[in-house]
């Protein structure tokens, strides 16, 4: 019974010392790091759609690189050693360069993948109605590729957030590596290590919900779209009649 009660007041003690780093480390990081990534994902995608010969093989390059190396491997490299040639940067900003430079790598495929699923007769019927290339790509090919890109980058961000403990073994203190100290004083790893998991499924599951309602909200504005497009077909049939 002191035992059950000497736990109990472990988990209690320890959720908030866990969890204050999950708010102010672990989800600050993943937001930053993937909006980041986002954006180095879409400029390699375009890119590479664009099929602009010198840059896209620049931009295979880097997928190559990053998604060919360990993210571990990366970390160590920019964290410990540049150092060796002078240049120094902080955890946090090196688990940010980290994050994004790793996950654009993989993010820019499926945003590529996305992008060339977008039927290319309606890119040439833009074209054929006097659109330029960029609003061809803002108000064609963009938003359907968003929409079907939408699922897979809402997972990337529930692994990312996950990766984030990694960001530990280079003394970000984040969720992981509160725990990691907690440990070190109690000497219960059983119990913390479940509690950290469990953590991070709460903020799996919030994800995951939000998925859910993009989702959602995305197939309704699809529809909206759809029921507006028929009712100026018809309109116009009216016209014409």
């Amino acid at each position: 019974m002191i035992l059950d009660e000497q736990v109990w007041t472990l988990i209690v003690d320890s959720f908030g010392k866990i969890l204050l780093p999950g708010l102010t480390m672990t989800i600050p990081l993943t937001v930053i790091s993937f909006i980041l990534a986002l954006l180095i994902a879409i400029m390699v995608a375009l890119v590479q759609f664009a099929q602009v010969r010198i840059l896209t093989q620049l931009a295979r390059f880097y997928i190559w690189i990053i998604r060919g190396t360990p993210l571990l491997v990366q970390m160590y490299v920019i964290f410990f050693g540049l150092p060796k040639i002078g240049i120094i940067i902080e955890p946090f900003l090196a688990a940010v360069i980290v994050f994004s430079v790793n996950e654009g790598a993989y993010v820019a495929e499926t945003i590529r993948a996305a992008l060339e699923s977008v039927p290319k007769g309606q890119i040439e019927a833009g074209y054929c109605v006097g659109m330029s290339y960029r609003q061809i790509m803002k108000r064609i090919v963009l938003p359907q590729a968003l929409r079907t890109a939408f699922p897979p980058l809402s997972n990337s961000v529930i692994a990312l957030m996950k990766d984030t403990s990694l960001a530990a073994n280079i003394t970000v203190t984040e969720m992981f590596m509160a725990t990691q100290r907690i440990v070190a004083v109690t000497y219960e790893p059983l119990i913390l290590y479940l509690e950290v998991g469990f953590i991070y499924l709460m903020f799996s599951t919030v994800l995951t919900k939000l998925q859910r309602v993009g989702e959602k909200y995305l197939n309704t504005d699809e529809i909206r779209r759809e029921k507006r497009c028929l009712r100026w077909k018809m309109f116009a049939k009216n016209l014409e009649q």
